[in-house]
């Protein structure tokens, strides 16, 4: 599902995004307890949202490395 309707001053950016190029992810809770990911350089686009199971087992996916080089 894609959200627009977020505040846009509750947004974190991921500590994996840096200053500068094209991939800033950014997080939030919503109000109904799901976690929204947006892409901070194009706000327009709205937000995935994910049940915090979800997002948590994808988050731990990334860390160990499970998709390999990307």
């Amino acid at each position: 599902m894609i959200r627009n309707d977020l505040p846009k001053d509750r947004w974190k950016k991921s500590s994996y995004s840096g200053d500068q190029g094209p991939t800033c992810i950014e997080t939030q809770p919503t109000d109904d307890g799901l976690v929204a990911v947006g892409d901070s350089k194009n706000r327009a686009l709205g937000a995935f949202v994910f049940p915090p199971a979800a997002w948590a087992e994808f988050v731990g996916a990334v860390k160990r490395g499970d998709f390999g080089d990307m």
